[in-house]
């Protein structure tokens, strides 16, 4: 699904968080944001998830603009910022919970997208019980599961090892492979430029550039 962001502007109280953005998420790619913390990038995922709606301008998937023609997409996944579960479930029980809402997949599909993310021997183990990298683990596997058409991951290779990264980089690739568009920010910028069809470099909410095949542009 294509994304665009059509003079999209956000405040907050008098900040502006997103300020005249402008760009094109194409279906089926990796696009990347950069920037520092407080840059903008998890507002730019906020926009697009429905969470938050623009204070100007559109965002628009596939034609719809979102906050008008309908409140979310219809088929998203995402892990912004921390994953929070519920401590006293265990790691299938609170992918349950969450699978409950659509019910489009079955027991085997949770399991399945447990093993994916390496936490197999622990899926029966309480939230409270787990690591951050589990923790981490668990976020994406949320994210994945429904085998979205939009994935927003933001910094999903926090608190993991090299281990876990490899198993996101695995999981992304797949994901984009099946055909989804998936939108991922990373501070490690190695692992953003390997992943990334697209990146696109955010500072005090306005897009300041793009890198895309090897080549910078400024916006």
């Amino acid at each position: 699904m294509a994304i665009e962001f059509k003079n999209v502007t956000k405040k907050i109280k008098k900040n502006t968080v997103i300020n005249n953005a402008n760009l094109t998420i194409e279906t089926g790619k990796i696009t990347g944001l950069q920037g520092i913390n407080g840059s903008g990038k998890t507002m730019m995922m906020r926009l697009i998830a429905g969470l938050i709606k623009a204070t100007e301008g559109e965002v628009v998937i596939d034609g719809i603009i979102i906050g008008k023609d309908i409140d979310f997409p219809l088929s998203l996944g995402m892990m912004l910022e921390n994953p929070a579960f519920l401590n006293s479930y265990d790691g299938f029980h609170n992918l349950r919970l969450l699978a409950d809402i659509n019910g489009i997949i079955s027991d085997s599909d949770i399991y399945e997208s447990i093993n994916r993310v390496g936490l197999d021997e622990a899926k029966n183990k309480k939230y409270k019980k787990y690591s951050l990298g589990m923790k981490q683990r668990l976020g994406i596997a949320a994210a994945v599961m429904e085998s979205p058409d939009i994935i927003l991951l933001d910094e999903p290779t926090n608190s993991l090892d090299s281990e876990g990264v490899e198993m996101v980089k695995r999981i992304v690739s797949e994901e984009k492979a099946r055909g989804a568009t998936i939108v991922i920010s990373c501070h490690d910028t190695a692992i953003l430029s390997e992943l990334s069809d697209i990146i696109y470099t955010i500072e005090s909410g306005k897009i300041t550039g793009c890198i895309k095949n090897g080549s910078d542009s400024e916006q």
